[in-house]
C-alpha cells in the first residue's frame, strides 16, 4: 500500500468516489455557472451576479496561469484556446457588470463542462491529483 493510497483511505468519505482533476474542474464550472444563471434571473440580483462574475474570473485566471506553464501537458493549440477564452471572459465580465447579458459567459462555461464530461467518459479514472498531470479539456 503506497502513501497516496493510505492518505486517500484515511481522509476520504468512503461513500464518495475519489475525484479526478477533471471532475474537480467540472464541479467548479458547474457551481459557478449555476450561480451565474441564478443571479441573471429576472430581475437580476446585482450583488449575486457581481460575486459570481468575480468567482468566474478567478476560475478562468487559474486556468490561464495553468496553461501558460511550460510543464502543462495539454496540446499547445488547446492551451491557446483556453487562454483566449480566459481573456474573453475577463473583458466580457466587465460588460456584464455594466448591464450586458451573462449568456455568453454561461455558454462558454457550459461548453467547457461538456468537454470535461466527454473526456471523463472516454478515459479511465486518473487518481493522481497533482497539478502537473492535467488531463486535456477536450
Amino acid at each position: 500500500m503506497n502513501a497516496l493510497h493510505q492518505a486517500q483511505s484515511a481522509y476520504r468519505n468512503h461513500d464518495q468516489p475519489i475525484r479526478t482533476s477533471r471532475g474537480i474542474e467540472y464541479e467548479a464550472f458547474a457551481r459557478i455557472t449555476h450561480r451565474l444563471k441564478e443571479a441573471a434571473s429576472d430581475p437580476p440580483k446585482i450583488s449575486d451576479l457581481a460575486s459570481a462574475i468575480h468567482d468566474n474570473r478567478r476560475l478562468w485566471s487559474i486556468l490561464a496561469s495553468d496553461v501558460v506553464d511550460e510543464a502543462n501537458a495539454l496540446p499547445q493549440e488547446l492551451r491557446a484556446r483556453i487562454f483566449y477564452l480566459s481573456e474573453f471572459t475577463r473583458t466580457f465580465s466587465s460588460r456584464v457588470l455594466n448591464g450586458a447579458s451573462p449568456a455568453p459567459l454561461i455558454d462558454i462555461n457550459m461548453a467547457v463542462m461538456r468537454g470535461l464530461r466527454q473526456g471523463q467518459a472516454a478515459k479511465p479514472a486518473n487518481h493522481d491529483l497533482s497539478p502537473r498531470n492535467k488531463e486535456p479539456m477536450t
